[in-house]
C-alpha cells in the first residue's frame, strides 16, 4: 500500500473516530412548544385559545424544570399575556416579573406591559 493511500485511510479512520466522539451540545433553551404556539396564533386566529396555551406553556415550563433546562425568552411574557386576555391580572403579574427576573434585559417592555395593565385596571 503507498503512503498516500495509507495517509487517506488514517485520516478517514481518524475523522470516523472523531464524529463518533462528538456530543451533541446541550441546549441552550428549552422552547418546547411556544413556537409553534406562535405560529398557530398568527396564522391560524382564534386556533390556539388562551386556555390552550396557558395549559401547555405551563406544562413547557414544568418540563423544563424537570429536565433542569432554562425556559426560553419570553415564555412567561407570553403567559402573562394569556392570563391577562383570561382577567387573571394577579397570575399575569407574576409572569412578567418572572421574565423580568429571568432576563432582566426585557425589563423596559415588561414594565411598560405591568403599567398598562395597572391603567387598565384603573379604570
Amino acid at each position: 500500500m503507498s503512503i498516500h493511500k495509507l495517509s487517506v485511510a488514517g485520516a478517514g479512520l481518524a475523522l470516523m473516530l472523531l464524529t463518533g466522539c462528538a456530543q451533541q451540545p446541550k441546549q441552550l433553551y428549552h422552547w418546547g412548544d411556544y413556537e409553534n404556539l406562535l405560529y398557530i396564533m398568527y396564522t391560524e386566529p382564534g386556533a390556539a385559545d388562551p386556555d390552550m396555551q396557558i395549559q401547555k406553556l405551563t406544562a413547557d415550563i414544568q418540563q423544563a424544570h424537570a429536565k433542569d433546562l432554562r425556559i426560553a425568552p419570553g415564555i412567561h411574557a407570553h403567559l402573562g399575556y394569556m392570563y391577562a386576555l383570561k382577567g387573571n391580572m394577579a397570575s399575569a403579574k407574576a409572569e412578567f416579573i418572572k421574565e423580568k427576573q429571568l432576563y432582566p434585559e426585557s425589563a423596559i417592555f415588561i414594565d411598560g406591559m405591568l403599567q398598562r395593565m395597572e391603567k387598565g385596571m384603573d379604570s
